[in-house]
């Protein structure tokens, strides 16, 4: 995160009271304490008196709600009540009762917590998009169906290679994908334009609406592409509290889940839970390492075998022997970010680095004039998504994309608006559409030129 946000200009202070962290966080252009958050001396040092954002990221709930309460505190201390400018205060939690505490708007008034950030759902997500496909390396969605996808160009997207943007687009029936980045080895990221000539090997960002848009995309950047079942059978590997949340996600969208726990009275607590007594849910009491309990339950008859445990080894472990036992598609929700393109490389369909979806929705609040979305590329380095909503006085309101007047260094991947039904809805945007009065339009650039774009859309 503190890379990402020095990416922008952004001044940056790192404090931890693990050395080695402190060692390993030297590379970073941003000052780095050897300290501890909860300590009232350490963030005097970190100058919190003149900060703008504090953010609580430890393993802990409890240190994260204890600092965010007192950097609160050392700041009007050192500032007074008529400070011009607050502090917005940011902590991740995992227990979701601080979670609702802040939904309900009472976490801001006792702990001075202003956005709680809890990650897992966009990560369960992410997960159950990308399964679709091991072609996809990531996907980041932006709500109301819009999706980026990164993959790889192949040597058998025979349409689009050697060839520019704007020709490759002739020759594809309904237009080439929009591509909003693009990574070449030796090469720096760019955001394309028409001109641009795809080569095989390049990664690519592609924005699309639609999982049913998905199949399309693979075949034309020469993947293939694989039916995916209307109501899958998930194995889910462990009864943790992101294992239900993952079961509780794939029931309402129809599957049949299995979830499998080593310990008896969890996976009793599951059966006895409101989604215990779901038709399509099975809680088995055993062994996920067992290759005979796996035989017993019909491992091989299910589609997708998905592992979350607090161990990520022991999360690879079981998702290496469902993908050995004839499951097709494996998934993986991790903490260690080094282990997601690791296991890409071992055969695992797919896997979420749970510290990225964190970071992502970190930025989305700290981007406070964004309209709740930011992203940051995994495999297209340099290049983010944000969110920004066309005002009344807007110089965008009632131009045609084509004439808007945006910078070529960005590119509008979505147009997101609201319908007189009042739901929201996705738009590709097509250079003869017409920007309107409260638009969404998500855009990428890189990411020091956020400000810039930010500011293109102040009123």
């Amino acid at each position: 995160m503190a890379r990402a946000m020095r990416a922008e200009t952004m001044d940056v202070v790192l404090i931890d009271k693990d050395s080695r962290a402190v060692k390993n966080a030297q590379s970073l252009d941003a000052l780095v304490i050897h300290g501890d958050i909860t300590s009232r001396s350490s963030l005097q040092e970190a100058g919190i008196g003149d900060a703008a954002v504090f953010v609580a990221v430890t393993d802990s709930d409890d240190r994260n709600l204890i600092a965010c309460s007192l950097a609160e505190d050392e700041f009007k201390r050192q500032n007074g009540t008529s400070v011009q400018h607050n502090l917005l205060s940011i902590g991740r939690f995992r227990e979701r009762a601080y979670v609702e505490e802040h939904n309900e708007g009472h976490l801001s008034r006792w702990a001075a917590v202003d956005y709680a950030i809890d990650p897992v759902d966009g990560a369960i997500q992410r997960l159950a998009t990308g399964l679709r496909s091991s072609a996809i390396e990531e996907v980041i969605p932006f709500g109301h169906e819009a999706y980026i996808i990164e993959l790889n160009v192949t040597k058998d997207a025979e349409e689009v290679i050697y060839q520019t943007l704007a020709e490759a687009s002739l020759g594809i029936e309904g237009g080439l994908p929009l591509i909003v980045g693009v990574k070449r080895d030796g090469e720096p990221s760019t955001v394309p334009n028409k001109d641009f000539t795809l080569m095989p090997k390049d990664r690519i960002a592609v924005a699309t609406s639609g999982l049913k848009s998905f199949s399309r995309i693979l075949t034309a950047f020469g993947h293939e592409s694989i039916d995916f079942p209307a109501q899958p059978r998930v194995a889910i590997i462990g009864a943790t509290d992101v294992g239900k949340r993952i079961a509780e996600d794939w029931l309402r969208n129809g599957a049949y889940v299995t979830v499998i726990e080593r310990n008896l009275s969890i996976a009793n607590a599951l059966s006895g839970s409101d989604i215990g007594a779901h038709a399509n849910l099975d809680v088995i009491h055993g062994d996920f390492l067992d290759r005979n309990i796996l035989t017993e339950i019909g491992i091989k008859e299910h589609h997708i075998a998905v592992a979350a445990l607090e161990d990520d080894h022991i999360s690879i472990a079981a998702a290496l022997l469902a993908s050995d036992m004839g499951v097709t598609r494996t998934g993986l929700i991790l903490q260690d970010s080094d282990l997601v393109a690791v296991t890409q490389r071992m055969g695992i369909t797919f896997a979420v680095d749970i510290k990225r979806v964190a970071v992502d929705n970190i930025l989305a609040h700290i981007h406070t004039k964004a309209s709740g979305a930011y992203a940051i590329l995994s495999n297209i380095p340099d290049i983010v998504g944000i969110s920004q909503t066309v005002s009344k006085q807007s110089k965008f309101a009632g131009k045609t994309i084509g004439n808007s007047g945006l910078p070529e260094w960005s590119r509008i991947a979505f147009i997101q608006r609201r319908t007189t039904s009042g739901f929201w809805e996705t738009l590709r945007p097509a250079r003869e559409k017409t920007i309107v009065e409260g638009d969404r339009l998500i855009l990428f650039c890189r990411p020091d030129r956020v400000t810039d774009l930010e500011k293109r859309f102040k009123v």
